[in-house]
């Protein structure tokens, strides 16, 4: 089962952790992508994986209906389904050969009341009911590169559309030094979403160093005393920033608009070196 596997979109490696018998490492191009623990979903391996589940985890209890864009290993579906029996969950992934092998090798299909749609970003949201979701997470990525159209006004007006009233978003950026990308893309949900915080680790929200940070948002305030002490609590000891700091943070940055040349940041290679 480990090894390197051809998909539509390019190549992934499927790595064992010698650490955890039900633990997989797949990767992407060289660049990691997911982590799963075929054992035990709750597992979550990744920094800002368990910081987009504290902010699902501080949600009102009971099944959610879910949609991520973004599948991958499908590690935060997983986790959804196993803290959250009952939940209804879409992934929207369009490599379809990565998706397939997911089902073959990494027991995808054991996963309830989960859907997966061979289908962009773009496309997957356009497709979707107004008010049909819950929770919207969107982790998409090319290679480690953010697709840009999917951090636009316009797109997040039709991620509003389909959040119910008092749904969250959670958006991973990956950014670098001065974090202008970042501030960019919450300037655009915040266009679209009164109530916003910013999830990571201390040296990542300087723009110190590379890093992924999360974006939470809704139209209803959310349980920011909550997700600043779990953020504080977690190995991670990730910072929470919002309200007026969060204001501050944005500093005048310009939304993102359809067909503006904005260029996602690219990591350096020492990211992803031995």
């Amino acid at each position: 089962m480990p090894g390197r596997y051809s998909v539509t979109f390019g190549e992934i490696e499927l790595l064992r952790d010698l650490d955890r018998p039900g633990g997989w490492i797949l990767t992407k191009d060289g660049v990691p992508q997911s982590y799963v623990d075929l054992d035990d979903p709750t597992y979550l391996d990744f920094e800002y994986v368990r910081l987009m589940a504290d902010v699902i985890d501080a949600l009102p209890e009971g099944p959610v209906d879910a949609v991520h864009v973004g599948g991958g290993a499908c590690t935060l579906p997983r986790y959804l389904a196993a803290t959250r029996p009952g939940s209804r969950q879409i992934v929207a992934e369009p490599d379809a050969g990565l998706v397939q092998f997911v089902r073959d090798q990494l027991q995808l299909k054991s996963v309830p009341r989960l859907k997966v749609r061979i289908l962009d970003g773009r496309s997957a949201v356009t497709a979707l009911y107004d008010d049909s979701a819950d929770v919207f997470v969107l982790d998409a990525f090319s290679g480690a590169v953010m697709p840009v159209e999917l951090a636009t006004v316009e797109y997040m007006a039709d991620v509003a559309r389909v959040l119910r009233d008092g749904g969250t978003l959670l958006v991973n950026i990956a950014d670098g030094k001065g974090l202008a990308f970042t501030r960019r893309v919450l300037a655009t949900v915040h266009g679209a979403f009164p109530h916003v915080v910013l999830l990571a680790e201390p040296g990542v929200m300087r723009g110190r160093r590379f890093g992924n940070l999360i974006v939470a948002a809704s139209v209803r305030e959310l349980p920011v005393d909550t997700l600043a002490r779990r953020a504080a609590g977690g190995l991670t000891q990730a910072r929470c920033t919002h309200g007026k700091a969060l204001v501050n943070f944005i500093a005048g940055a310009a939304p993102i608009r359809e067909g503006q040349p904005v260029v996602a940041p690219v990591p350096p290679a020492s990211v992803f070196g031995d």
